[in-house]
């Protein structure tokens, strides 16, 4: 039974991953830029919820919906002031720049909450369940999870494949001068992907910190690393790409820390990674696409 504790606990893990690489996903695919600065959002999700439950006693729900709103708008905002004036400039500028804004948001969040670890109150309360007879483990935070990803990668595939804003997305990631042209609103619609990707985050945040119950200015740097090696890995622009890469990524992981080496486990997830572009430089799902130059 420990290979299905170790499997169920991958999944856990690459559905949290997932729900990151989603946001990394909608971004690139749209707007067509790496936001390096999507692991502190979730940092400053857990933030929000921990001092909506911890400080102010708002029940959990209460403490997610402020987690989501907040970093909503931060994301928004980050847009706005960060990306939107280098729209036209070289793709180094604008990963500097997001290299910049994360250190901002982890300094933000040094001075602010200081640099002691909090302890995380889940957001997800009940017993484990347990099956046959207790070989089995399964917590409520990790049904939560898978439930709350695969919900999320369905709506998102829905909204952007038959909604109107939805189209506008895929215009605008096809080309941004001939969307403009059709009276698509491009700023808008870039915004408005910052802000579901950073409403992903803060998601993804919560059940990260309700998972591995610490909360420190650094907590999204690692899994944002991953999760963005999830995106990579499953095919970057493509939402079943991300979910298929953070579940495969999550399951690796867990398999790694228990069969191989815990102090391994970060190389052997990258080593596959290097494996995968080797053969597959799309990714799993990704589309080759030719560019003229």
């Amino acid at each position: 039974m420990s290979f299905l504790n170790h499997l169920i606990n991958g999944i856990s893990l690459g559905s949290i991953y997932a729900i990151i690489a989603l946001g990394y996903t909608m971004v690139y695919g749209i707007a067509k830029m790496l936001n390096f600065a999507h692991g502190d959002v979730i940092m400053v999700g857990g933030y929000m919820c921990f001092c909506a439950t911890t400080y102010l006693g708002w029940p959990p729900i209460a403490g997610v919906l402020l987690a989501v709103v907040v970093c909503t708008v931060l994301g928004v905002v980050i847009e706005r002031l960060a990306y939107k004036p280098l729209r036209m400039a070289p793709s180094l500028a604008v990963l500097i720049t997001a290299i910049g804004v994360s250190y901002f948001l982890q300094n933000a969040a040094l001075l602010i909450w200081g640099s002691s670890t909090k302890s995380f109150t889940s957001v997800v309360g009940g017993d484990p369940i347990q099956l046959f007879g207790g070989q089995l483990t399964i917590t409520r935070v990790t049904i939560v999870t898978v439930l709350a990803c695969v919900v999320i990668m369905v709506a998102l595939t829905l909204f952007t494949g038959k909604s109107k804003m939805g189209t506008a997305m895929r215009a605008v990631s096809e080309d941004k001068g001939a969307a403009q042209l059709m009276g698509i609103n491009v700023n808008t619609t870039i915004s408005l992907t910052f802000a579901i990707g950073s409403g992903l985050a803060a998601i993804a945040g919560v059940l990260l910190c309700s998972a591995y119950p610490t909360l420190l200015p650094t907590t999204g740097s690692m899994p944002g690393i991953k999760a963005f090696t999830a995106a990579v890995f499953g095919g970057i622009g493509s939402i079943p790409g991300a979910l298929l890469g953070g579940i495969l990524l999550g399951v690796i992981e867990i398999f790694a820390k228990a069969y191989i080496s815990t102090q391994l486990s970060d190389a052997i997830v990258f080593a596959v990674l290097i494996i995968v572009l080797l053969v597959k430089p799309d990714g799993l799902l990704g589309k080759h696409v030719s560019e003229k130059v």
